[in-house]
């Protein structure tokens, strides 16, 4: 029975060794977010880059890749839609950053409850063998004592490296996400920027178009042209001047007289 909790605290302590390692070499932040895929999304102006940037990302496969390229391909759909499917990816893309780090934090309970319970085992042993001869307890004595100190030593080695390393790394993948999410945020609000700058606004046209249909239609009708005033005269007029003709002809004599 000794054996058994000393087997069991050193498989936990191997697993937990692993984990370590491979979570070490897995979020390394050059691997998450190499920096040429960081350079691109910094550098980039227009949909001229896209091509560029799409390039880098797929010689240079990560999860800011991948979540960049998935970002490409819906950048003709409105940006609210793309960035509500860009943070269904990543909630994805975070999940397998933190793989493993749930094993991390299993251990870090189970190893010192496995040194508790090899502690107690320890003491049982010792508390069992009272009884018996003086040289045989002295025996179980030394066992039981060696038993509970070594569960309980094994089980916080084991806990407290491991408890150290699952905050680490849950640190460390917060300050990613972090990261990722600034940058998928920075190309997005360029691109559609740059977007919305290229494409002419409709709305001073249509606002001057507006304007002139209501001046046009507040403006009184067309003024009728003057008649020129080549009609003759009534019949009346007519009269009178010849009147007044024969009046300064009669007149005419007297005046040379």
């Amino acid at each position: 029975m000794d054996i058994f909790f000393i087997l069991a605290l050193l498989v936990t302590s191997v697993i937990a060794i692993t984990f370590i390692i491979e979570r070490g070499l897995a979020l390394r932040w050059g691997k998450i977010i190499p920096p040429y895929v960081g350079g691109a999304v910094e550098n980039y102006q227009s949909s001229s880059d896209l091509p560029q940037l799409q390039s880098i990302c797929q010689q240079n496969p990560s999860p800011l890749s991948r979540l960049l390229l998935f970002t490409t391909e819906h950048l003709d759909w409105p940006k609210n839609e793309n960035v509500d499917v860009l943070e269904t990816r990543a909630r994805h893309e975070v999940s397998k950053l933190e793989r493993g780090l749930v094993v991390l934090e299993i251990i870090v309970g189970i190893a010192p409850l496995l040194g508790l319970v090899g502690t107690i085992y320890g003491l049982i042993v010792l508390f069992g063998g009272m009884n018996q001869s003086a040289a045989a307890e002295s025996a179980n004595f030394a066992r039981g004592i060696s038993l509970a100190l070594r569960a309980t030593l094994m089980g916080l080695l084991i806990a407290i490296p491991a408890l150290a390393a699952w905050s680490y790394y849950s640190k460390k993948v917060e300050n990613l996400t972090v990261e990722m999410e600034s940058l998928c945020d920075e190309f997005l609000r360029k691109h559609y920027r740059s977007e919305s700058a290229s494409q002419p606004r409709a709305w001073p046209s249509a606002r001057r178009e507006r304007a002139n249909a209501g001046a046009v239609a507040s403006s009184p009708g067309p003024v009728a042209p003057l008649e020129s005033d080549d009609s003759p005269p009534p019949p009346e007029e007519l009269g009178d001047s010849e009147e007044g003709l024969g009046r300064g002809d009669a007149e005419a004599p007297s005046l040379h007289g």
